[in-house]
């Protein structure tokens, strides 16, 4: 790759030190295999502590209830972050309470979804992907934090 087209900054950015910086996060197990855990701007800083979107997503939908799920960080004066769920429900019997529920069952305390809200559709990207940066700017533009 040389650099995006026209935008030279993310450029700079991206291409540093004579290597791609690609934005994931990954772990190397004790075999030395490489798990891309989530993509660095989608992890949410809680407290201190790194929550990766991608694992609560899948455990999410794997509610038989819930249909599509995308985890963001909201602002938060205590904790600087706070994970939030936005869902897209298949069985309407599912609400904030149930989703609370099975985040309790299975989830570490920080990791829990502090609020969840259900939308009919989640904004996709060109692409088909969640466009989590619409879902972020709701609650980050009026600080004026690029998100």
């Amino acid at each position: 790759m040389n650099g995006y087209w026209q935008r030279p900054e993310e450029t700079a950015t991206t291409l540093r030190g004579g290597w791609l910086h690609t934005g994931d996060v990954g772990m190397l197990d004790e075999h030395g295999y490489l798990h891309i855990l989530d993509r660095l701007k989608d992890m949410i800083i809680s407290g201190g502590l790194n929550v990766y979107p991608h694992e609560i997503e899948d455990l999410l939908t794997a509610h038989p209830g819930i249909a599509e799920a995308a985890v963001i960080g909201i602002p938060d004066e205590k904790w600087g972050e706070a994970v939030h769920a936005v869902l897209v429900a298949s069985d309407p019997a599912v609400d904030s309470e149930v989703v609370m529920a099975y985040a309790r069952e299975h989830l570490a305390g920080y990791k829990r979804p502090k609020s969840v809200e259900f939308l009919d559709a989640l904004p996709k990207t060109s692409y088909g992907k969640i466009a989590k940066r619409e879902l972020r700017d709701r609650y980050w533009a009026h600080l004026g934090r690029a998100v």
